[in-house]
């Protein structure tokens, strides 16, 4: 004769501790950091290789160019990184004012949304920053040209009111525009211009391959953060065109960063060892890959780590095919022509 024993029954203060464990694990809960590392974590650091690698190419091609100088390179990354941390601790403090980084976001907790930093210590901050950004575009303008001062106010104002009102740029979808022009072709191209004043077709052709990784870089950021976008009423591409548009604008880009060194070295005879950039970009091929297979949510928070990743290395293979060519090539090249 089989016997069964009937489960005990729940009672009502175990399903409210059930129901209440279920939310809160819906929530991400974050716990205070040092102050430190508060500020650490706001510069958004995981971000600043939108900065180094196009510096990073323009420099290789001076060069390359025979142009090279350490003190207006180091003056355009420096610059490019300070304007960089402007815009993070801009988006932390008018997202956060906004409440688009609310506690139910999939990516790192914000500063000022988590209440860590107040709003007019951001603003401090990003004040403080915008004005050491101000001295190395005021040397490369005494030094190769009037634009980079212009460079330098475009690009103070658009790191500030990419979110910030009345024109609040990420929010009208313009974002992508801005991070690929300034991540890409301008800064490539202007760190080239910095050490002789020369802006070239070459440099201006070979920016647009940082500059499609920058925006691959955000429209993961977009395509994660959609949902809670569209809630905050904040119109990225991604909620502007959808899920599907957004996916397929990754792999656009992605094909964009492997194409464009091999038709650079082809259209302008450039030393074939700058493909070295193309195959890094083959090598990241899974980071689009899996979001073209659907992959969403916090999920792509590790999309978003290889994305960055594939823009450091990116550059600094760009720049070790030109130290292939420079070092070990360039005579047997000479030799044969």
């Amino acid at each position: 004769m089989r016997s069964s024993r009937s489960a005990p029954p729940i009672s009502a203060s175990s399903r409210r501790e059930r129901r209440t464990q279920e939310a809160v694990g819906s929530v991400q809960v974050h716990a205070r950091p040092s102050i430190p590392a508060i500020w650490l974590a706001a510069t958004r650091p995981k971000t600043l290789g939108a900065s180094l690698c196009p510096v990073t190419m323009g420099a290789a091609l001076a060069w390359h160019d025979g142009v090279f100088a350490w003190a207006p390179v180091l003056a355009a990354f420096a610059g490019a990184c300070l304007l960089q941390v402007a815009s993070n601790f801009a988006n932390d403090l008018f997202d956060g004012l906004r409440g688009t980084d609310s506690r139910e976001r999939l990516g790192p907790a914000r500063a000022v949304a988590s209440g860590w930093v107040s709003p007019l210590a951001m603003g401090v901050a990003l004040a403080i920053v915008l004005t050491l950004a101000s001295a190395p575009a005021f040397y490369l303008a005494e030094r190769a040209g009037h634009v980079f001062a212009l460079i330098g106010v475009a690009g103070a104002v658009s790191a500030v009111f990419y979110t910030a009102p009345p024109f609040m740029l990420g929010y009208r979808g313009l974002g992508d525009v801005f991070v690929f022009g300034f991540f890409g072709p301008l800064a490539v191209a202007g760190t080239r211009a910095a050490c002789d004043g020369a802006w070239t077709e070459e440099a201006l052709l070979l920016g647009l391959a940082p500059g499609a990784i920058a925006v691959a870089l955000l429209a993961v950021n977009n395509l994660r953060d959609r949902a809670g976008d569209a809630a905050s009423g904040k119109r990225t591409l991604a909620v502007r065109y959808g899920e599907r548009f957004a996916r397929t604008q990754i792999a656009a880009c992605h094909a964009v960063a492997m194409g464009v060194p091999v038709f650079a070295a082809v259209l302008y005879g450039l030393p074939w060892t700058i493909s070295l950039a193309s195959l890094v970009a083959i090598l990241f091929l899974p980071a689009s890959e899996s979001i073209r297979r659907g992959r969403d949510g916090a999920a792509l928070n590790a999309n978003l780590v290889q994305f960055g990743a594939m823009l450091v290395l990116y550059g600094l293979a760009f720049l070790a095919g030109i130290a292939a060519f420079e070092l070990f090539l360039r005579g047997a090249a000479g030799g044969a022509a």
